[in-house]
């Protein structure tokens, strides 16, 4: 059985498969298949395709109710209990805030800028059933950024099980599921980048299966004053996440260890590991200091 390899762009990034099967002909039908799952989905969801469920979606604001099917449901569902379980850090509605920040010119946003912004947000207000939803005010957004991407490579691993492959890794721009272990019963080794380092990796973890994601302050931020401002933004302040330079972590899905890398950085030094530990994921956090912790074994 031999790994086949096979690199597409997608969601704006530069993607990779890795698949182990039997012959390049089986690999390459499971890979095209894949390929064009994440291209369904980015085609569904992104807010930058004019077609797309959630530019529907915004450009209904203070409107009418938009129709959506069974799987953006489950979406908004998974999306809620995020809400929920970071006490409204991890909002859809939150995209707005991009609109001040700008990570290509080293200013931060004032306070005015913020509040009108912040006016726009909020998950509790968004009417919502089975089979409709609608943002209540204009100009207010729904984003699946925090979330989409790796819905998108679980769905990836899910139609590569269906066409037979038993160990697989799918990558998302850093976002990624892995499907079994490599022949042999080794495990996928993933490297961590190092938050501080530029190509240089802090750390290689040891994963079988399910998804893994990291959040970093490193990916899209601006310097100003000697204070690092990062794209991780806090839906009740419209501020940066503090406290956490990276956070990685491993779950059955990748949708889960996304939105739980997300929700981390948000809370920061004083809440996002112990939110972890409550949750009994395994995780590796870099610490504002450089320090580590981790529950990798």
């Amino acid at each position: 059985m031999a790994l086949h390899r096979f690199a597409f762009r997608a969601m704006a990034a530069e993607n990779e498969l890795q698949i182990h099967a039997d012959d390049p002909e089986s690999a390459g039908r499971a890979a095209r298949a894949a390929m064009a799952e994440v291209e369904r989905i980015e085609a569904k969801y992104s807010r930058y395709r004019a077609g797309s469920v959630v530019s529907r979606i915004n450009a209904a604001a203070g409107k009418d109710p938009v129709a959506i099917d069974e799987e953006t449901a489950r979406l908004l569902d998974f999306a809620d209990v995020c809400w929920r379980q970071s006490d409204g850090a991890f909002d859809p509605t939150s995209g707005v805030l991009r609109r001040a920040w700008r990570f290509d010119t080293p200013r931060v946003p004032s306070r005015e800028e913020l509040a009108p912004l912040l006016a726009l947000i909020g998950w509790d207000r968004v009417e919502r059933d089975a089979t409709t939803i609608r943002l209540p005010q204009a100009g207010m957004e729904l984003d699946f950024g925090g979330f989409g991407k790796e819905y998108a490579v679980d769905r990836a691993a899910a139609v590569l099980r269906e066409h037979g492959i038993e160990s697989a890794f799918a990558n998302l721009a850093g976002d990624l599921a892995i499907l079994g272990e490599q022949p042999g019963g080794e495990p996928w080794r993933v490297g961590i980048r190092h938050p501080r380092e530029e190509d240089a990796l802090i750390a290689r973890l040891p994963v079988g299966s399910g998804g893994m994601a990291t959040s970093g302050d490193y990916e899209r931020f601006v310097v100003v004053d000697g204070v690092r401002h990062c794209h991780v933004l806090d839906p009740r302040t419209g501020r940066s996440a503090r406290g956490l330079q990276s956070v990685t972590v491993h779950a059955a899905a990748c949708i889960v260890a996304g939105s739980a890398t997300t929700i981390a950085m948000l809370k920061g030094a004083d809440g996002g590991e112990a939110w972890l530990e409550a949750l009994g994921l395994p995780y590796f956090c870099v610490r504002a200091d450089g320090s580590v912790a981790h529950t990798f074994r």
